[in-house]
């Protein structure tokens, strides 16, 4: 049997386990998923352990996205965005992954929108620079905003064909974009959004990285003027295929594993 899993500090709320077993159980692959929760700065012991235990493979979320780095061979993607979520041991050698980039881009795929437009990016983070990184492979045009603009602008400074500005000119910048994420954690704890409705138009396609609730303010502001609203979980779904694909080196069976998800929310 082989053994993957999720590292994190907390994890006890992770959706990971059942949306990966389920795709086990689709494929009939004899494998298990679990979860471990090192000290805040085990990260990179905790792969070193994985590593001589046998793991296969390894999910990594918060706060040991950065820290890992050290102790995995990045890849490329991996390695300008700074973070890694995914480890692969099945070479010998631990090879890290961000998989949260083309999580964006196959959520948006998935959902019939064109890629070679306009990106407006809400959010200088760890969520904010992997979709920047992800979209601009895809050839769109990068505009970052973010609430502290020098980091947008230092961000922008990392993305080809990107530029950095703060929220304030949020309206400007998407009347003629054409996709919209927020990769900030603005409507998860209270019906707030870090867009203003006025803002938004009938030709975007708009992606709320926020999963919980996954109705959430700026979703519901973008339907009423016609856009493409695409939710949270079908990121965190999409990152979660593009791992498993990795590791096992099968089709993901994305049906089970999105029921899976979308039944623990």
């Amino acid at each position: 049997m082989d053994v993957y899993g999720l590292i994190g500090n907390p994890v006890g709320h992770s959706l990971s386990p059942p949306m990966h077993e389920a795709g086990y159980e689709a494929l009939g692959i004899d494998a298990k998923y679990v979860t471990f929760e090192p000290a805040a700065d085990g990260g990179a012991a905790a792969v070193e352990a994985a590593d001589r235990l046998g793991v296969a493979g390894l999910n990594v979320t918060i706060p040991f996205k950065q820290d890992v780095l050290d102790a995995v061979s990045p890849d490329p993607l991996a390695e300008r965005i700074g973070a890694v979520n995914t480890i692969d041991f099945g070479d010998g050698t631990p090879t890290g992954y961000n998989t949260d980039a083309v999580g964006a881009v196959r959520a948006l795929e998935h959902h019939g929108v064109d890629l070679s437009g306009t990106a407006v990016v809400v959010g200088a983070g760890g969520a904010g620079r992997a979709v920047a990184f992800g979209l601009a492979d895809e050839g769109m045009s990068v505009r970052v905003a973010n609430r502290t603009e020098s980091k947008a602008r230092d961000l922008a400074g990392e993305v080809p064909d990107a530029s950095g500005h703060g929220l304030a000119g949020l309206a400007e910048l998407l009347a003629d974009a054409d996709v919209l994420v927020n990769c900030t954690s603005v409507g998860m704890d209270e019906d707030e959004t870090p867009v203003p409705a006025e803002a938004l138009h009938g030709e975007l396609a708009v992606l709320d990285a926020v999963y919980s609730p996954l109705s959430t303010r700026l979703l519901r502001d973008a339907a009423e003027v016609g856009a493409t609203t695409i939710d949270g979980a079908w990121m965190l779904l999409y990152q979660g295929v593009e791992a498993f694909e990795l590791w096992t080196g099968e089709d993901a069976p994305v049906n089970p594993m999105n029921d899976a998800l979308r039944a623990g929310l």
